[in-house]
């Protein structure tokens, strides 16, 4: 009687909800979610020099709170609602107790043979419409928290705030439907697995779009600017691996064959990448950079990322080997040499990271996308890649690339020119001198050091409280503290 109940219809287990699939795809909703809170807000507030740990780290922070409820506002169904324009759905609330837990559906995504027969079915995952909006809403935090890697250190604060939401509308979402809510790249058949395109070229390309018309740090800044906390930096760049699982094995919308491959795809291609990464540190530097490691992995994970679920594990592995050397060589020698490059200040170097690393995992999956994968995971029939006979499925991966960087570079920039016009986007040069002491109040550690104000009532000789040296004159021994 125990196991019949466990599957007994009822009013809050419908007949077409699968338990395990809404257990797999609410727990990849949380590893998604942790990837940002609190992965890259510790990875940003440790990897940044120590004046800017705390506006780093709530950049992140924000962005993860405003995406959120603009996404149930208006965004979610912009990006995979009804159909406005072939790039961009009709925008609604997703709010309503009707809406969210009747069957996930994405509604745009039957797909049509010329004739107008069916040719795929619309997806309809067995699990509840909340589960979908949450899990979506994951990967749209990421991504504006990625874009936020290219401005650390300088943007102004109330300049970010405005640009989350307008960036999100008015960016994300035409990405977002036009590969995977039913749009014209959906339906030509371009492949992204799990956002390579959506996440990491669009977050690369408008990072550094923004980088350019937000201006440089300063110039202390740029010159030096060491991580104030190495190992805390691994934590977040740890959250952010294993987080990888849910980010590609929630892809398949179920807890099937592709979510298997995918996870396990995501990890070899990271490892690989890690590995050639540290390896050419070692060649041309003598020694392995911990920083480099980190951007090895993520170059490795944004990388198998549009093709996680349809390709093999072999190819995995050659994603890894060039996403660890290729944007190594972008990073290392071509950024380097070129004057452009150097005069836009891409803080994190998300460009290479991710939107180099992305354009390369999405034009690799033209070449290396196996047919039989494919046809478990895909809504175009017959769809596969170049080294299998689909040649064309390369040129439609290089097409899809170039809209999606022509769309960013422009809706960025014009979201940043108007709000230029009602709030500057560099912060004054008095609070760059300072850091978070200037714009929060707030520092990340309470020591004396890099960045903190001083206020000779404080800090003056004479002043309470303060540590005096004994018996070593200015020295930093025998400290004793005046109570």
């Amino acid at each position: 009687m125990a196991t019949t109940a466990a599957y007994e219809v009822t009013a809050a287990v419908p007949a077409w909800l699968n338990k395990g699939d809404n257990a797999w795809q609410m727990t990849a909703s949380t590893l998604v979610g942790l990837q940002s809170m609190p992965g890259l807000v510790i990875l940003y507030g440790s990897i940044v020099k120590k004046k800017w740990a705390v506006n780093s780290a709530f950049m992140a922070l924000y962005a993860f709170a405003a995406v959120l409820i603009c996404w149930v506002l208006l965004c979610y169904r912009m990006a995979f609602g009804d159909k406005l324009l072939p790039f961009w759905a009709k925008g609604a609330p997703s709010l309503g107790q009707k809406f969210l837990i009747k069957q996930a559906r994405i509604p745009e995504s039957t797909h049509y043979y010329d004739n107008g027969k069916i040719e795929a079915a619309m997806i309809e995952p067995f699990y509840p419409m909340a589960t979908e909006v949450y899990f979506q809403f994951t990967f749209a935090a990421i991504t504006m928290i990625l874009l936020a890697g290219s401005v650390l250190g300088r943007m102004d604060i109330k300049a970010w705030m405005a640009f989350v939401p307008l960036w999100l509308v008015f960016s994300y979402t035409v990405g977002a439907f036009s590969l995977w809510g039913g749009g014209f790249l959906f339906h030509w058949g371009v492949i992204d697995y799990s956002g390579g395109y959506v996440i990491h070229l669009a977050s690369g390309i408008s990072g550094f779009t923004a980088a350019y018309w937000v201006g440089p740090r300063l110039k202390s800044d740029r010159e030096r600017f060491p991580p104030n906390n190495v190992l805390l930096m691994l934590a977040g760049a740890g959250l952010l691996w294993m987080g990888w699982s849910g980010f590609n094995g929630g892809a398949p919308n179920a807890a099937n064959l592709t979510a298997s491959l995918a996870v396990l795809n995501t990890n070899i291609s990271a490892a690989t990448s890690l590995l050639v990464w540290t390896t050419l540190d070692v060649i041309f530097f003598g020694k392995p950079s911990v920083v480099g490691a980190v951007q090895g992995m993520m170059t490795g994970l944004a990388c198998v990322t549009p093709g996680a679920g349809v390709v093999q594990p072999w190819a995995a592995i050659v994603m890894g080997i060039l996403s660890g050397s290729i944007p190594w060589f972008t990073m290392m020698i071509l950024h380097k040499k070129s004057t452009f490059l150097q005069q836009v200040d891409d803080t994190l170097a998300v460009f290479h990271t991710h939107a180099v690393a992305g354009l390369l995992g999405g034009l690799l999956t033209g070449l290396f996308a196996e047919p039989t994968l494919c046809s478990l995971q895909l809504r175009v029939t017959n769809t596969k890649g170049a080294f299998y006979g689909g040649g064309i499925q390369f040129v439609k991966q290089l097409v899809a690339a170039l809209f999606i960087i022509g769309w960013n570079i422009v809706s960025t920039t014009i979201i940043l020119l108007l709000i230029r016009l009602f709030i500057p986007l560099r912060m004054p040069d008095h609070q760059l001198m300072i850091g978070d002491d200037a714009v929060h109040g707030e520092a990340a550690y309470a020591l004396w050091g890099d960045g903190e104000k001083y206020d000779p009532t404080q800090h003056g000789p004479d002043s309470p409280g303060r540590a005096t040296a004994s018996g070593f004159g200015n020295g930093a021994r025998g400290v004793t503290i005046n109570l």
